[in-house]
């Protein structure tokens, strides 16, 4: 039985929706990193929260390629199932 070639095993449904889970959640990680200063009432957890800047914004950023990775993939799948079979 052939393998599959490196392609197809990318593009299995539930790497895709993986991939989706991990984008999200590192985007919401980012988020509340980012917003975590707003938010706390103490001073001391405020002043450490705000030198975890570039942490956030790291995480948001990844979550983002994550699920715009996502959507590349989903758009590919869905554009190589709506092409007509070869005669």
């Amino acid at each position: 039985m052939p393998q599959p070639s490196r392609l197809e095993r990318h593009t299995a449904p539930e790497g895709d929706k993986e991939l989706l889970i991990k984008g999200i959640t590192c985007a919401l990680i980012g988020l509340l990193v980012l917003l975590a200063p707003f938010i706390a009432r103490s001073a001391s957890v405020q002043e450490m929260m705000a030198q975890a800047v570039a942490v956030g914004w790291f995480a948001l950023v990844l979550g983002c390629a994550f699920i715009v990775q996502y959507g590349l993939r989903r758009a590919r799948t869905n554009t190589k199932n709506q092409q007509p079979p070869a005669p």
